[in-house]
């Protein structure tokens, strides 16, 4: 019994050691068992197309003073810090496009670093033609792109070939901003939005007042990204307003513009699209 013993153990043992030596063996010369396939990232650009690209105003200004969506010179502060472009007619999408976010990179020119920079559309390049996707940058956003030191010579190559990919908007610790228009009043309401995280358009945004009567009532886009509403009898703040994405998304700023609300003034709503 002793000896029967001592061969089942020793049999164990043996049948440890051969197994472990063969689960060695595949793990180091098979790939099917390496732990790096199970983290491995997609190869290749497959989210990136081609587009065309120029700049326009200063080297290292933001091009211009927000163009055809009404950013005015906040494009040239934080979060938007010069880091944006005027979008042809498929990135501007008459307006809707306005604030949305690309990165974008180059690898046809010498000086090109082939690194992703993220831009924001903020203006309308008119004189693109419509049969292709085209980004008119900022000198700041242009340069970029370059490899360190080399922004200048990335500059003077004129018209380049790009790639770019739609990305979402993120500005931590910023949610949706309404500019209330210079020109409203009790009978008209406008409003500029600001600053939507996210990956997709406004599709629509609905205004709700505070009257005994008060229902939402769609608003119209009045340019780029200035929305507006005439109403009769006057509006009785505060004012609600609820946004929808192009993909569904729904969201309701609650009496964001308060009673006794100023034209000229910007409210900052409590709400964005990726909370």
């Amino acid at each position: 019994m002793a000896a029967l013993k001592m061969f089942r153990q020793t049999y164990s043992y043996f049948f440890t050691v051969f197994s472990l030596s063969v689960l060695l063996f595949f793990i180091q010369h098979c790939s099917c068992f390496n732990p790096r396939n199970l983290y491995a990232s997609p190869a290749g650009n497959s989210g990136f197309s081609s587009a065309g690209a120029t700049w326009y105003g200063g080297p290292n200004g933001a091009g211009s003073d927000g163009g055809a969506c009404g950013y005015g010179n906040a494009v040239g502060r934080s979060p938007f810090s010069s880091m944006i472009s005027a979008g042809g007619p498929s990135l501007y999408k008459s307006g809707k496009g306005c604030g949305s976010c690309y990165q974008v990179k180059c690898t046809a020119h010498s000086s090109c670093s082939g690194e992703p920079v993220t831009v924001v559309i903020t203006d309308e390049c008119a004189g693109c033609v419509s049969e292709s996707t085209h980004f008119d940058l900022s000198g700041t956003a242009f340069g970029a792109m370059a490899i360190s030191g080399q922004e200048q010579q990335l500059r003077n190559a004129g018209v380049l070939q790009i790639e770019y990919q739609r990305v979402e908007c993120n500005y931590p610790g910023t949610n949706i901003v309404f500019k209330v228009d210079a020109g409203s009043n009790p009978h008209y309401f406008a409003t500029l939005v600001e600053y939507e995280e996210g990956n997709s358009d406004i599709a629509s945004i609905d205004l709700q007042d505070s009257s005994a009567s008060a229902d939402w009532r769609p608003m119209q886009q009045l340019w780029g990204a200035v929305w507006k509403l005439d109403s009769d009898p006057s509006l009785t703040g505060p004012l609600s307003l609820r946004l929808k994405s192009s993909t569904g998304e729904m969201l309701v700023a609650l009496n964001v513009i308060p009673a006794g609300w100023g034209a000229g003034a910007t409210y900052r709503s409590a709400v964005n699209f990726n909370e």
